[in-house]
Parts: structure tokens; sequence; C-alpha cells
């Protein structure tokens, strides 16, 4: 009954070569950009990206912490980020990751103890996605024809 088919295969995870390392003690102020593998113990305060690399894996340890976004492939998280995870691969979160923000994945890995403060979203890469979005937009009584908001239709209207 439960078992007795065929196993379902899934891929072997293989995370990048570390590249870089920031260092325990190091803080680095100001938007960074990487490839490869990024293996952070320090602090960065401000946004963490990958070039477009669908390999790319940034590693967080217990003692490093972000404190802005995050858009990398695959994430492999036992820090704390205090901003949006965007993972376009898959995320780990390890016993002692905190994050506060929203974690968008296409593959999602939590182990007990771990924490989210914010939301999970799951995306897929084929999702269509919605452009010139407006906070506050309400989309209410939208049809299938067209996905206009109100207030922009107002707008539009006059």
């Amino acid at each position: 009954m439960f078992g007795g088919g065929k196993k379902a295969q899934t891929k072997k995870f293989k995370a990048s070569q570390i590249a870089t390392v920031i260092g325990h003690g190091t803080t680095i102020t100001g938007d960074v950009s990487f490839t490869g593998g990024l293996h952070l113990d320090g602090t960065v305060k401000g946004c963490l990206s990958a070039n477009e690399d669908s390999t790319a894996t940034l590693t967080i340890s217990e003692q490093g912490s972000i404190e802005g976004n995050v858009k990398v492939a695959n994430v492999i998280l036992n820090g704390a980020v205090v901003g949006d995870v965007y993972a376009s691969g898959r995320v780990e979160l390890a016993a002692k990751a905190r994050v506060t923000g929203t974690v968008y994945y296409n593959l999602l890995e939590m182990t007990m103890g771990a924490e989210v403060n914010g939301q999970l979203k799951h995306v897929d890469e084929d999702e269509p996605r919605m452009l010139n979005y407006f906070a506050g937009d309400d989309f209410s009584d939208a049809d299938d024809t067209a996905v206009i908001p109100k207030r922009r239709a107002k707008a539009d209207a006059k």
C-alpha cells in the first residue's frame, strides 16, 4: 500500500563550490553581488544577490546575519536574515535559522527549531508574474479578460 511502488526520484542537491568567505567579525555595509558559492560568518548590512547562475549558493552560518533582501538560487541558512529571501532553487532552514520577512522558494527544507517570522510563499519558475502592482490596489471584481486594479482603472477612465 505505502512505499510498494516506485520511489519518488528527487535530484540530489550539490551546493556550489565556495569561492568567497565573509569571516566572523567582518561587517560589510552596502549591497553584495557574487557568483558561485558564498559562505557568510559575518554581517552584511545591505542586499545580497547572486548573478544569474542557477547553481549559486549562499551559506549563512550560526554567526552570520544579513540586514537586507537576499536573491540567490540556493540558500542554506543557519543564521539570521532581516529582509525577504528570494530563492529560485531551494532553501534549507537549519535549526538556528531566523528569518524576519517573506521567504519565496521553489523547494523548501525546514528543520525543527528554524523560525520564519513572516510568510512562506511557493513560486514556480514557470508561474506568470504580475507587473506594475501597487500596494493598495484592489482586484476584488476583476474578470478573466483583464487584470486592472480598481484604483488604476478609475484613474484611466478620467
